[in-house]
């Protein structure tokens, strides 16, 4: 048994690679081993300055949609690694609370933090994964930390907000034809879609609730469609509204926390779990208000949509098509979240091999609940492994990757029953798209555990190549080896294990 699994460990090591996440590389409930920059805890003022700087880490984690246990963990590990490590962490939904205990003899030090949500932005988070392993790796102390971390919540989108519209709308475009749609419709989608993108950055610039921004898009997702509908035989084209509509409605829905709120409540944060899966429902309400609005207003004025059927059949020579359209369309959904360009390919691979698992799935008709939850715990384990290898947070692999497998068809499907007189069938499509979310965020989970447990998680001594000549934001650049080398540890065994490596020469240390 012993040589089986060590000749599978083999055979997978060269798709797991030795890269890892953050997180991958901290045991849970544990204190770091040997802090580079340990502070003196009896000094208020340096305790205070870990814990702001570790809930500020925490708060970019959480506003980019990382579940509430894995920031928590996060917090306690960059604490830890500059000496406090009896440190308690409470991660609520917009609420991050660490103090640090110091014995029966001191009163403890507490930090708290609100975390404000803005806009996506992959490339802040990767960032701050970036900071957390100088932290690890270098003599980083807790002022130049600050220093980083500060700029890195303070910096503009890397992006112009043109490309940012191109890439929702190139976005809206794949997901039509991963849907089935042709050229038309591709385009008609493009063109909804940047209207939408523009109305709703409008409307947010006014402070307007994000609730009724959903409304909003909801409504310019229809009207467009249905009037390029109502004039095709005059227009000499043919048009399926229902796929533009569809498309605008995954493009809504996909901004909203899914992965974030079922994780929450999987790993054992049920409270922000809850506040989470909460706000998701009434966003999603917002989107059919608006969506009902749009075609009460279009009947009113005797424009009619057509009758959609129950089920939407692909055949294999639409495959490649589905396929090809769910790498794009993931790709799209990275660029327009602000990921970094390592982290595009390694999103298109993600939604490239969620599509073609939902496409051979829905050919073998084991239906769209276990369909797409094979295709999400596919993208959670592959991308989870793909993204370790080119340094980029499993997060933004996750995400992507399940976009394009959003029930924006059955959503609209069963808006429509209940609108015309078929309930049953409404409420049955409603519930299909619940269920098919809760398996999206499910599997994906579950994929990505099992990557993350798929190599055992290790604290290196010693900074990769990788790491060090990685482009990164941080500024200012003195990540520096200190002047004084560390003091060995106690542990026989740790000294056993970093005692060759001090032997190598002092370059190891030294920032490319």
């Amino acid at each position: 048994m012993c040589l089986v699994r060590e000749y599978i460990g083999r055979m997978l090591r060269p798709l797991a690679g030795s890269k890892r996440a953050t997180i991958d590389t901290i045991e849970p409930y544990t204190s770091p081993l040997s802090p580079r920059q340990p502070v003196d805890l009896t000094d208020d003022g340096a305790v205070t300055e870990v814990l702001d700087l570790a809930i500020k880490v925490g708060s970019v984690l959480l506003d980019s949609g990382t579940g509430a246990i894995d920031t928590s963990t996060q917090i306690r590990f960059v604490a830890g690694m500059f000496g406090v490590e009896r440190c308690d962490v409470d991660v609520t939904y917009n609420t991050i609370m660490a103090s640090a205990r110091r014995g029966s003899a001191m009163p403890p030090v507490t930090a708290m933090r609100t975390v404000h949500y803005r806009s996506l932005d992959f490339t802040r988070l990767a960032q701050v994964d970036r900071l957390i392993r100088k932290i690890r790796s270098l003599a980083v102390t807790p002022a130049e930390a600050h220093i980083v971390i500060d700029e890195i919540i303070s910096a503009p989108h890397p992006y112009p907000r043109w490309l940012a519209t191109l890439a929702w709308s190139s976005m809206a475009a794949a997901l039509s034809v991963t849907l089935g749609g042709n050229w038309l419709v591709a385009l008609v989608s493009f063109l909804t879609t940047a209207v939408i993108y523009r109305l709703n950055q409008a409307l947010n610039r006014l402070g307007t609730p994000v609730f009724f921004q959903q409304i909003a898009g909801g409504f310019v997702a229809v009207i467009p469609a249905a009037v390029v509908y109502q004039y095709q035989e005059a227009l000499g084209v043919g048009i399926s509204p229902t796929l533009v509509i569809a498309a605008g409605v995954i493009v809504l829905l996909s901004g909203l926390s899914l992965v974030g709120s079922v994780q929450d409540a999987i790993t054992g944060a049920p409270i922000t779990g809850v506040a989470r899966f909460f706000e998701l429902l009434i966003l999603t309400g917002g989107i059919i208000a608006g969506v009902t609005v749009a075609i009460q207003l279009l009947e009113s004025t005797g424009i009619y949509l057509p009758t959609i059927t129950s089920t939407t059949q692909l055949g294999l020579i639409d495959a490649p098509a589905q396929i090809i359209g769910g790498g794009v369309a993931a790709g799209s959904y990275a660029l327009a979240s602000y990921a970094e360009n390592r982290a595009l390919p390694v999103a298109f691979m993600g939604g490239f091999i969620g599509a073609a698992v939902s496409a051979g799935a829905a050919l073998a008709e084991v239906g769209a609940v276990i369909g797409g939850g094979m295709a999400a715990l596919t993208v959670g384990f592959v991308g989870g492994l793909l993204a370790r290898r080119a340094l980029t947070p499993p997060l933004v692999v996750a995400v992507a990757g399940i976009t394009p497998l959003l029930p924006g068809l059955a959503v609209y499907r069963g808006l429509y029953g209940v609108l015309n007189e078929q309930t049953l069938d409404g409420f049955t499509a409603l519930a299909s798209a619940l269920g098919i979310g809760a398996a999206l965020a499910a599997g994906v989970t579950l994929g990505e555990f099992i990557a993350r447990t798929l190599r055992r998680p290790r604290i290196t001594t010693r900074p990769t190549r990788a790491l060090l000549t990685a482009r990164s934001a941080l500024r200012p650049k003195r990540f520096t080896r200190p002047d004084t080398e560390p003091q060995p540890v106690s542990d026989p065994l740790l000294s056993a294990i970093t005692e060759p490596l001090r032997a190598q020469p002092d370059s190891t240390n030294r920032v490319k």
